[in-house]
């Protein structure tokens, strides 16, 4: 199954590559809201997610002729989307909003885990957060990256998005709880 994945729209892919614009437009309609909630939920204003998705589109179709079937077209354009929403905001100067204490050892504590709160709550707190937090959240628990990959994407250590996201979150715990 793992094969077929990969080759998923392989022909509109193939077609693309040779300049095809009817196969890109088939391409870009496949893929572009899941890309847009993607970029939505890193960036989190609609114009910039519009303008990144966009961007990465465009990325995507010049930089086709690299693509090899090493994974699927999707999750390909799904990392360049990630790629330039983290561009994005570091342009805007919001990622990681304190990082000044990023080398002192996270506190283990036994932080009450949060049953069956309403997915509203948890919405709420996550629209709180602050940027760097919220990227480390999204990137972690909702994109399912692994620590080393966001640090990759992110050009941080692996610690340092370990710790960034067990100090996220705890503060996500506290501002549902608050609520």
């Amino acid at each position: 199954m793992e094969a077929k994945v990969r080759f998923t729209h392989q022909i509109l892919v193939e077609q693309s590559k040779e300049g095809d614009r009817n196969a890109q437009y088939q391409l870009y309609k496949l893929y572009v809201d899941a890309m847009f909630n993607i970029a939505m939920r890193l960036v989190t204003i609609r114009e910039d997610a519009e303008d990144v998705v966009q961007e990465s589109f465009v990325e995507a179709f010049k930089k086709l002729g690299s693509f090899r079937y090493e994974s699927s077209f999707g999750a390909w354009l799904k990392r360049i989307v990630i790629n330039r929403s983290i561009n994005h905001l570091k342009a805007k100067r919001l990622l990681f909003s304190s990082m000044e204490n990023e080398q002192e050892p996270v506190e283990e504590e036994n932080i009450e885990e949060v049953h069956e709160l309403e997915l509203e709550k948890i919405k709420i707190g996550l629209s709180r957060l602050p940027e760097g937090y919220k990227q480390i959240i999204t990137l972690y628990l909702l994109e399912g990256y692994d620590h080393i990959e966001i640090g990759e994407i992110l050009g941080i250590s692996t610690s340092t998005s370990k710790s960034q996201y067990h100090r996220a979150k705890k503060k996500l715990i506290q501002i549902v709880n608050a609520l």
